[in-house]
């Protein structure tokens, strides 16, 4: 399936430009446009987004795989990424991770058949001193347990 930048995202992203000196530095809100319109960054779409801001396309690579907010391919209406860093695995990521993979019925990296529920290990969402820590689309719930994990999907039905 062929992916291409909207008309009117492409409006945007040129008044973006307009505000950097040099069209590299533009690279982050244009990826933020682009998610914003398709839901993630197409593989398809960083060749034509690294002629945008000039830069070879392994520059766009980079700050797509660097950054957990960017994705490279489509998720679930809800989003749920839970940290793997050190801090997380001392204080049960690991756990917690078993626990939302059984509630689910999918394994990390799997979105449901319905498209509803997407679940990612990332690694690091900066709240070591709140391990162990999900996000779940732009909701942050540290100290997770699974209490809250039964609480974060009852909020959402």
């Amino acid at each position: 399936m062929s992916m291409k930048i909207s008309d009117q995202s492409m409006a945007r992203i040129r008044e973006v430009l307009t505000h950097y000196p040099v069209k590299r530095a533009a690279l982050l809100p244009i990826l933020h446009i682009v998610q914003e319109e398709l839901g993630y960054v197409p593989e398809t779409l960083e060749a034509e987004i690294a002629a945008i801001v000039e830069v070879p396309v392994v520059k766009v690579k980079e700050v797509l795989s660097f950054y957990t907010w960017f994705r490279q391919k489509p998720v679930g209406t809800y989003h749920f990424q839970l940290c793997r860093t050190i801090s997380c695995t001392l204080r049960g990521h690991r756990e917690m991770l078993a626990y939302l993979e059984k509630k689910l019925g999918i394994k990390d990296g799997q979105t449901t058949a319905d498209g509803k529920y997407t679940i990612s290990t990332v690694e690091c969402l900066a709240s070591c001193e709140t391990a162990p820590m999900m996000q779940c689309n732009e909701k942050y719930v540290d100290h997770l347990s699974m209490e809250k994990i039964d609480q974060v999907l009852a909020e959402m039905k």
